[in-house]
């Protein structure tokens, strides 16, 4: 303990909040994108896959270009053009949701391993560096808060406008009236199928954006399955939040720091083995789920009514 200790000071301690926020936004644009889905009722088990295509088709945009935004929108652009795959797939088609979510995941892992093979020795140009004016040569906050990529600030106002968007606008109440009973919602004239597959596709952009966001920007490089298992975290803590945007953010927020963490405490030989350390946050995240399923009710009083229920007009 007193090893665990001896390295928390107020530089390191601020340069892992840095980190935990920067960690935890690219599990913050995923988990939302997923959240918007599942709120109307779908449920995409394909993130790892569309987190993976979009972070090869970003990255290499970003060598092709050397524009990062530019990089940033292919990836968004991928990963919607995925999701609108399998939103035609599962609602008009009305394949299985969980298949089909487990092939695209399959199907993005196979793609980008092979799209990015030319890309494994590409470098991306020099980084350019972010800092708010003033704000970022403060003692401690400056280091901690001020110093980052404009997305991280971006997850954090994405999060509060998908809340009041849920809770308090026309569209997102018919979204969720969607998601909890899509034969009423269809019975007053709503279009079920077409609000949920742009929903799905909007989740997707969110999913590809996380991608890109890894490859361009969190870890500038290419290397296969560099997404790491990032996606399926993102689904898990779409239940965690119990489907609500502020908690999502805070989840992601729990599990960057835990990631974090064990790099820092890895950094500083305290002696715990690295395979523990390493598989810290997938464990927080397991203990996490295993806490909130000894209460199903409240998952389900949580949980959108339909989520993962095909819908069939008419029937």
């Amino acid at each position: 303990m007193t090893e665990v200790i001896s390295f928390i000071t107020a530089d390191s301690l601020a340069l892992l909040i840095a980190a935990t926020l920067n960690a935890g936004t690219v599990v913050a644009l995923a988990a939302l994108g997923l959240l918007l889905n599942e709120r109307a009722g779908v449920l995409n088990l394909g993130a790892e896959g569309m987190m993976l295509v979009a972070a090869i088709a970003g990255f290499a945009t970003g060598v092709s270009t050397g524009n990062d935004w530019l990089a940033f929108g292919t990836g968004a652009l991928a990963g919607a053009v995925m999701a609108a795959v399998f939103g035609l797939l599962v609602i008009w088609l009305n394949t299985n949701q969980y298949a089909t979510g487990l092939a695209l995941s399959l199907f993005g892992s196979g793609l980008s391993a092979f799209v990015g093979i030319r890309y494994t020795q590409e470098r991306l140009p020099e980084r350019p560096h972010f800092d708010i004016p003033w704000l970022s040569d403060l003692p401690f906050v400056g280091t901690a808060f001020f110093k980052h990529h404009p997305l991280v600030y971006i997850a954090v106002l994405l999060a509060l406008g998908m809340t009041w968007f849920l809770m308090r606008s026309r569209p997102g109440l018919v979204l969720r009236a969607v998601g909890e009973s899509p034969e009423s919602a269809h019975a007053l004239g709503y279009a079920v199928r077409p609000i949920r597959l742009l929903a799905v596709t909007l989740g997707g952009a969110l999913c590809g954006l996380a991608g890109a966001y890894i490859s361009v920007a969190y870890t500038p490089m290419w290397v296969e399955g560099m997404v790491a298992g990032k996606g399926w975290i993102a689904l898990a803590l779409t239940t965690f939040a119990t489907w609500r945007p502020g908690r999502v953010l805070l989840g992601a927020y729990l599990f960057g720091g835990v990631t974090m963490l064990q790099f820092q405490m890895q950094g500083q030989g305290v002696a715990i083995p690295s395979q523990f350390l390493t598989m810290l946050p997938y464990l927080a995240t397991i203990v996490v789920l295993v806490l909130i399923s000894r209460n199903p009710t409240w998952i389900r009083l949580n949980m959108p009514a339909s989520l993962g229920k095909p819908f069939h007009p008419g029937h």
